[in-house]
């Protein structure tokens, strides 16, 4: 069988880590090739020595990159937690040009549900970017939680998280770790829920709704087959 190309579209680095680091050690385990790809640099927004947070989370995301075994890593420069202060067509139109030059078959990315404004802008532009047209590459969408976003948004509105989609992590949760324990200074002390502890319940509680040690959860968008 033929290995899949992933794309993981994230707003931020460290949203992959939080989100689907461990079904990307998953894919890429399996033979696939996984590329992902940050809409900012995902530190503009606050008030430090920016050149200097810039470069750490670089390099933070680069550590990341190379446990899970990412193949490419791509960083735009949308403004960080602005990002609805520019047109959504120039988004788009980044995301339409990964996808026309690497041609992936699957694409993760945000919920359109979450708190931030950059997880929902960023699952537009995807959506937007991958509409469905004849001999197109992507045949698969999911989008994934992000703790801190995803369930810090109303439970009351309709696009609340509903995961439909489970993928078991048992035996990659420990690069999900890893992965996480690289941007260590955005990870908090529990019961945050940006701590480690946090993450680890919340993939037993996804393993253990579907029979499986632990999991990570996601919201299918789209399966062509």
């Amino acid at each position: 069988m033929k290995n899949n190309t992933i794309l993981v579209v994230a707003a931020h680095s460290d949203d992959e880590a939080f989100g689907c680091s461990g079904t990307i050690a998953k894919h890429a385990l399996l033979g696939d090739k996984v590329h992902i790809l940050f809409m900012t640099d995902g530190v503009g927004s606050r008030d430090t020595d920016l050149k200097k947070s810039i470069e750490k989370r670089l390099k933070s995301a680069k550590k990341a990159v190379k446990i899970l075994g990412i193949v490419s890593m791509q960083n735009l420069d949308f403004p960080d937690n602005s990002m609805d202060s520019i047109p959504l067509l120039r988004v788009v139109q980044a995301i339409e040009k990964k996808v026309f030059d690497i041609r992936p078959n699957i694409i993760y990315t945000h919920h359109f549900g979450d708190l931030n404004i950059d997880h929902q802008l960023t699952h537009a532009a995807v959506m937007t970017a991958c509409r469905p047209q004849p001999n197109f590459s992507v045949k698969e969408i999911y989008s994934f939680e992000v703790l801190s976003s995803t369930e810090w948004q109303s439970l009351g509105i309709e696009k609340a998280f509903i995961p439909n989609y489970y993928v078991d992590i048992t035996n990659t949760i420990k690069l999900k770790f890893l992965a996480l324990n690289s941007y260590h200074e955005e990870l908090r002390d529990y019961p945050h829920s940006r701590s480690l502890e946090a993450v680890e319940a919340l993939a037993k509680y996804r393993g253990a709704s579907v029979g499986v040690p632990a999991a990570e959860a996601f919201k299918v968008e789209r399966i062509i087959k």
